[in-house]
């Protein structure tokens, strides 16, 4: 490819480092749009979600089923990646396996060239995003359309996605409006369907004029070869009819048994993603074209991802994370992403699920390691989940691996050995508590508590709390103070 697609992934990669996880916060928790959008979409999200799965019957019933599904599969990952493999290849398909994201670009980078091609068509795509694909083939020369309505908001805007189903929950339509007709130099209206009517109209082109349509895949059927690939604006089916190449690019863990499993998620995904009983469009492609058809690709590429996935599949811990449908259930009731969104996140995978994933994908990037910190371990990721991941165990988890390997500031290590000291000593925490009442009372106002809209000043020894969260005024008396007076009062 050679060196040139490396380097512009590994420079996409490295650029998320900065700013800080607490910097892209603070910047996130002041910006009321985006809060209130988020919020907004967030419980419409699972308000949906309650009412369709309780139609269904046992929910429960099926969350169980979806996790041994996928347990059982990712037991037996190299079994059904081998038999999707070859069922894929019988059907006149082509299967590349990727170690890593510069092999994946370099698989791609071939496919590319070989077709000549100038013009990408795309459907959505995390995995993708992982890669920073379109990126690096405009980078080459090759223009990259997203074709699915959010991502081509947020690739017009140059940004990434701020949710995994929802691109652009934090756009509104003046900002879409104006995005729209920058690209145009057309004068449109805030409604709906003039805004959905140019987007179509602009998109038309490109789905004829493509030369290689490109998606991810979110399940592939083992026991036939076939992709399968969820959508709810159709742009997946132009991709894959129109283009005479397609290339799909698949995380190797999105692997399904049988078209039989395939029904379970066929509930569970729409359901937890998007609140809808079915998916709009729910496509199935075994092979290109056969001679008798009237559409279809002439070629099917299908490039395996690993990318870091087989060093998880050792770690018992962690294992069960890639059970994940990428439905982003999660995301929806985890009060951390509702309050500051997916760009705080600063990877391709945001909420619970991105707070797990990327750094185990990353193990090496500090700002990765930052990231199974900005939980509350509430535990509502887990009753999210449609497969039933423990996400906030393994956030627990990711924190003390994090600690163990002395990652932590040497403040904060100081400050719990001190505590470890204190706490094993009760002379010296009742020494301690008393001191620090003492400081309490002669830091706080005589009559109502600090506040997170007071002016905090520097000198403050509580503005780490009180930057996020209000610190009420200490009692008048301390429990044990208070306890003590009970027992004498008693005459124990």
């Amino acid at each position: 490819m050679g060196a040139s697609l490396v380097n512009v992934h590994k420079k996409l990669r490295t650029g998320s480092e900065s700013p800080n996880l607490k910097q892209r916060a603070s910047e996130a928790i002041h910006d009321d749009f985006l809060r209130a959008a988020v919020r907004f979409t967030t419980d419409r999200l699972s308000s949906r979600k309650l009412q369709v799965t309780e139609s269904l019957g046992n929910w429960q019933e099926w969350r169980t089923r979806g996790k041994s599904i996928r347990e059982h599969t990712i037991q037996n990952l190299d079994y059904y990646l081998d038999q999707f493999s070859s069922n894929m290849e019988k059907a006149g398909g082509h299967v590349h396996f990727a170690a890593d994201a510069a092999e994946a670009l370099e698989i791609t980078d071939r496919i590319v060239k070989a077709k000549n091609a100038k013009l990408v068509a795309k459907s959505k795509s995390m995995v993708s995003e992982e890669l920073h694909i379109n990126h690096v083939l405009e980078e080459n020369g090759v223009e990259c359309i997203e074709t699915d309505l959010g991502e081509r908001i947020v690739q017009l805007a140059h940004e990434t996605p701020s949710h995994m189903i929802i691109p652009a929950i934090h756009k509104n339509r003046a900002q879409i409006k104006d995005l729209f007709e920058k690209e145009s130099g057309e004068t449109l209206t805030l409604e709906t369907r003039v805004l959905a009517a140019y987007a179509r109209r602009s998109l038309r082109k490109n789905f004829e004029d493509a030369d290689i349509g490109m998606t991810g895949c979110n399940f592939a059927i083992a026991e036939s070869g076939s992709l399968v690939i969820f959508s709810n604006e159709g742009n997946g089916r132009m991709v894959t009819t129109l283009p005479k190449t397609h290339i799909a690019i698949m995380g190797m863990e999105r692997i399904l048994p049988s078209w039989q499993d395939l029904e379970v998620m066929a509930n569970l995904l729409p359901r937890s993603a998007t609140g809808q009983k079915l998916t709009v469009y729910m496509t199935a492609l075994t092979g290109p074209r056969r001679p008798l058809e009237m559409d279809g690709p002439e070629e099917v590429h299908v490039i395996v991802l690993d990318n870091g996935r087989s060093n998880i599949l050792g770690d018992s811990e962690f294992v069960e994370v890639l059970n994940c449908i990428r439905c982003a259930a999660c995301l929806n009731v985890c009060p951390v992403y509702r309050q500051v969104g997916g760009h705080t996140y600063g990877a391709v995978y945001s909420g619970p699920i991105g707070a797990v994933i990327t750094p185990l994908l990353n193990p090496t990037s500090k700002s990765a390691s930052e990231l199974p910190f900005a939980s509350s371990l509430c535990g509502a990721c887990y009753e999210a989940c449609p497969v039933k991941i423990p996400l906030h165990d393994m956030l627990v988890h990711l924190r003390r691996r994090h600690v163990e390997a002395g990652r932590a500031p040497i403040a904060e290590q100081t400050a719990y050995h001190g505590f470890g000291m204190v706490a094993g000593s009760p002379a010296l925490y009742r020494a301690a508590g008393a001191a620090g009442r003492w400081v309490q009372l002669n830091v706080m106002p005589s009559s109502n508590s600090i506040t997170t809209k007071e002016q905090v000043t520097s000198n403050n020894p509580v503005l780490g709390w009180t930057a996020y969260r209000d610190l009420p005024t200490p009692s008048a008396s301390s429990f044990h103070a208070l306890w003590k007076r009970k027992e004498a009062a008693n005459g124990t």
